[in-house]
């Protein structure tokens, strides 16, 4: 189900903690534009097609990557396209904008993506993955 842009950049703006929609606009438009560049084929589509177009027509337009980025050079990235931005306030639009994308792809788009994107991209998801077993009491 396709997120409306309203309802998308009010959940960017929540979990992002953001003054004004203006600034989550422009956090999810860059980190959708990085993360576009990292995503191919019929997984970077299905994502496109659960979000509101504006947003969507972003991914699918991406910045040019060359290699794909680690999570923490991602986040650097992400620092340089964002006027004022430093390595933490990045970390913070990075993770705002990617959980609400999965949230709005589902669990099984998002293990797609996370399969196209190198180790540690979950964290940034918010849907971190544990490998270890858990206790049990």
């Amino acid at each position: 189900m396709t997120l409306r842009w309203q309802a998308f950049l009010d959940k960017v703006t929540e979990r992002g903690d953001y003054r004004t929609p203006q600034e989550a606009e422009r956090a999810a438009r860059t980190v959708l534009a990085l993360l576009g560049a990292h995503l191919v084929g019929d997984v970077r589509a299905a994502l496109a097609a659960r979000l509101p177009e504006t947003f969507a027509v972003v991914l699918l337009n991406p910045l040019r990557a060359t290699e794909p980025l680690s999570p923490e050079r991602f986040v650097r990235a992400t620092a340089a396209w964002i006027e004022g931005a430093t390595e933490r306030t990045a970390a913070w639009d990075v993770s705002a904008v990617l959980s609400v994308a999965a949230d709005a792809a589902g669990e099984d788009l998002t293990a797609r993506i996370l399969l196209q994107l190198p180790p540690g991209f979950d964290l940034l998801f918010g849907r971190p993955h544990s490998d270890r077993p858990t206790a049990t009491p």
